[in-house]
This record gives C-alpha cells, sequence and structure tokens, in this order.
C-alpha cells in the first residue's frame, strides 16, 4: 500500500497487528520506483474522490503496466468519473459515509482477479 504519511498512520491505526496491510510505502517513494522501474504491479487500486486522486490516477496509467482500477467515491462521484481520459477501470460508488459499496465493489474485482490464470 502507498499512501501519504497521513494516510498510512491511519491505516496502521486501524490495522495495528498488520492482519490486512502487507508492506506499506511512501506515496511518492512509490511514484519514483515505479518511474524508475525498480518496482511494480500486477494491479493498483486508486481511491480517489478529488481532483488529486484522479491526478495521482493518471500518473500511474502512464508509469505502471498494472490492471488500473481507479474507486472514485463521494458526493459527487459520478461527476469526478466523468474527468477521466486515461485507460483505467472505473469503480463508482457515491458512498460518502458507508463504505460498504466501496467494499463490494472491489471485493467484486479482487474475486475477479484470483480467478484469472
Amino acid at each position: 500500500m502507498a499512501g501519504t504519511n497521513a494516510t498510512l498512520k491511519l491505516m496502521k491505526l486501524a490495522d495495528p497487528q498488520g492482519h490486512y496491510l502487507g508492506e506499506m510505502i511512501d506515496l511518492d517513494r512509490c511514484i519514483a520506483d515505479l518511474a524508475e522501474g525498480r518496482r511494480d504491479f500486477d494491479l493498483s487500486f486508486v481511491f480517489a474522490h478529488n481532483d488529486a486522486g484522479i491526478s495521482y490516477a493518471g500518473t500511474m496509467s502512464c508509469i505502471s503496466r498494472a490492471g488500473l482500477f481507479v474507486v472514485i467515491f463521494g458526493r459527487d462521484a459520478e461527476e469526478l468519473a466523468e474527468t477521466i481520459d486515461f485507460d483505467c477501470e472505473k469503480l463508482v460508488a457515491k458512498a460518502v459515509h458507508n463504505p460498504t459499496p466501496l467494499k463490494k465493489l472491489v471485493d467484486e474485482v479482487i474475486e475477479w482477479a484470483a480467478s484469472r490464470p
């Protein structure tokens, strides 16, 4: 998982024993590693609720060969999804305070990816 310092701290707080999270890396370091060819992934999920998230997803589409899934959420999720003009799979949910719709979308993709040869 890559994220900002604040995001990584929240994730550590949410999963202190590391039952669900594997390696966590600073977002800027991850981007540098991808751009310089030191790291890549099979699948990449970008969670976006604003323009900055969409910009990051656009960066990922250019520097990684991973299958890109942009999880777009929030009150204006549909409108934000329409701003994407790069190749990716869009997972859109108006989830604001309830993460269940997002979890269902991500679970479906992970199940699909696990069943691929």
